[in-house]
This record gives structure tokens, sequence and C-alpha cells, in this order.
């Protein structure tokens, strides 16, 4: 049996704990360092998952420890700096979402990662979502046919504030922030966009972007598909923090409802199943489909390092979904389609 790989992870925030709990329950893994800047929530991090090397510089982590690859789990603003520096030291590397802030920044963060020579991933993870995995399968099996229309939603009012306060300050928020995920599932699903038209609206008075936006995308193969997202939605049943779909096929049809049910109608008539993720040890409801796409993703990396292979949301992957979240604001802001 292959030793198991040797992790460091940089960032020790909101949601790190969801990628340490994921990490240990991989048994060919480990995670043998921690980096944060805040000396405090590094101490609290490495006492509760057992890891006793602990780090505020990043660049002495990855010479001191020499690890197999970092997991870097920071707001975007560090990103770049990040990457660059995994790239000097020819470690392979995890980025949280978004990838980055700016085009010229994640070409410059993919470009090093190549020049490195070693692979760059995106913890892009809603597209690894045990129901968004369920509905590929569908069609992957060609039961509906031919996909020609397709809607893929987020729409709810949890308040992601609470938990991430930072949000509710930048110029913009839901596009970036969710939109990114959907538009990336939209692209999993039904392939490359050549066009996109999106409005926005700034419902909620108390923070600066805006919490609903609107896409329509027209996909390079002809598809026509709707991507909307909203945080000021109140429906009789709060759905957070599911995605829902509906597609039409040219044999059937298929319906990602909340609760997790899936029906897909073909020529044997209609199935309904529950397609809910399973509830890790460490997860919690409502989090637990988020969570258990953590481990998930995780997953494939791992088995991507082992067999040589290009992660599915690599970042030159991601590259594509970064231009559609930039052509979607400037439709926005133009109020005309924009090229994708």
């Amino acid at each position: 049996m292959a030793a198991p790989l040797r992790g460091a992870l940089i960032g020790c925030g909101f949601f790190a704990a969801n990628h340490l709990h994921a990490w240990r329950d991989l048994d060919d893994t480990a995670i043998v360092a921690l980096c944060d800047t805040d000396p405090a929530r590094l101490a609290a991090t490495g006492a509760a998952f057992g890891i006793s090397a602990l780090y505020e510089d990043a660049g002495k982590m990855l010479a001191t420890e020499r690890p197999d690859f970092v997991d870097i789990a920071t707001t975007v603003g560090s990103h770049r700096a990040l990457v660059e520096l995994a790239a000097r030291h020819r470690v392979p590397a995890i980025c949280q979402k978004p990838f980055a802030a700016t085009p010229q920044d994640a070409e410059a963060m993919v470009a090093a990662m190549d020049a490195a020579g070693v692979p760059l991933m995106v913890h892009e993870n809603f597209r690894w979502q045990a129901p968004i995995l369920a509905v590929r399968e569908v069609l992957r099996a060609g039961r509906i046919g031919t996909p020609f229309w397709g809607r893929v939603s987020f729409r709810s009012a949890y308040d992601v504030f609470a938990g991430q306060p930072y949000l509710a300050e930048g110029e913009r928020f839901i596009i970036e922030d969710l939109g990114i995920h959907i538009l990336d599932i939209a692209r999993c699903l039904f392939g490359e966009v050549a066009r996109v038209t999106a409005r926005t609206r700034r419902v909620n008075p108390a923070i600066r972007g805006e919490d609903v936006a609107t896409m329509l995308l027209d996909h390079a193969d002809g598809m026509t598909a709707i991507v909307d997202c909203s945080y000021a939605t109140r429906l009789e049943t709060e759905p957070f923090p599911e995605t829902l779909v509906e597609i039409d096929g040219t044999a059937g049809s298929l319906r990602l409802a909340q609760g997790y049910r899936l029906t897909v109608v073909d020529a044997h008539g209609a199935e309904t199943r529950s397609v809910a993720p399973p509830l890790l040890p460490w997860a919690a409801h409502p989090w637990h489909g988020i969570q258990h796409s953590v481990l998930a993703i995780q997953r494939h990396w791992v088995e991507c390092l082992r067999s040589g292979r290009a992660p599915d949301t690599s970042g030159h992957d991601n590259l594509r979904t970064l231009a559609l979240v930039r052509a979607s604001y400037q439709s926005a802001a133009t109020g005309a389609p924009q090229p994708a």
C-alpha cells in the first residue's frame, strides 16, 4: 500500500473545519501542519484536530514540512500570493473559491503552477454534491435524451451573513460567492456557454452587493439554460442549501426538487426517488449536503494525485467558470448579452 499523502492547510477560518474533518475521513491522507496569521485561531484548530505543527508563516511551513500537497482555505485576496508560493515550492495545491479576484490573478496562478509542473485544483465542491452527481448519472445514461432546456436554481432567505459577515461588505456578492457554484453546475451538466445575459438586484438594504441574480445561458450546442440565485426569497419551507434542477430533453425530463427528490420521466414512465446526501458523523443539518461534497471533492483530489490525471475542477477548468462570472456582471451592468 502506498504511503499516506501528507497535506498542509493554510487558513483556519469559517469553512476550514469541514476540510479538516473530510481529510481525517480519508484513510490514505493526513494533514500534518496548519498555518494561520491568527495565533489564537491557529492554536484552537490545532488542538481540535490533534495537529501540533503550527505556523504563522506559510513559506516557512512549506519549506519545513515539504508536504505532498497544500490546501489553501483562505479568502480570495490572499489566493494569488499563496498559490504562487506553492508553485515556488513545487507543491500541488487546492485553492478555495472564489479562485481569484481578477482574471489576471487567475491566469497568473494557473500559469505559475503549470510552469512548476504541479497540479492545481479549485475547491469547487457544488458539482460534487450527491444530488448533482445523481442528475449527472441520469444525463450520462441518456434516459431523457438530448437536453434542450434547463434551470439550475438556488433561492433562499438563509442568513449567510451571520457566519460570514464580510459577505455583506463587498460591492459584489451573490454571483461572485454563490452564483459561481451554480454557474459551474450548469457548465458541468450542460457544457460550455457561448453567451450570457444577466440581471441583478439588491433587496436587502443592509448589504452592499447584489443578493438576487438571474442569468440566461446560451450554450455552445444550442441548449438554453437559466441560472437563478437569491438570498432574498422567503419560502414556506427554507430550502437552504439545496440546489434545484429542471431539465427537459428530447426523450423525457428531470426534476430535482426540494427535499432532495429526483423525478425522472422517460419512455418507461415516471420514477421518483430520494437522492439525499448521507449525514456524516461530523456533519450537521442543513449543511450536510455541502459537507458531504467536501469529502467527495477531496477524495477526487487524492485519486488524481495518485493517478497523475488532471482534476475535474482544475485551475484551467475554473478559468471558464470565472469567465462566466465576469460576463454575468458585465451583462448586468450594460444590460446587453455578453460572450462567455
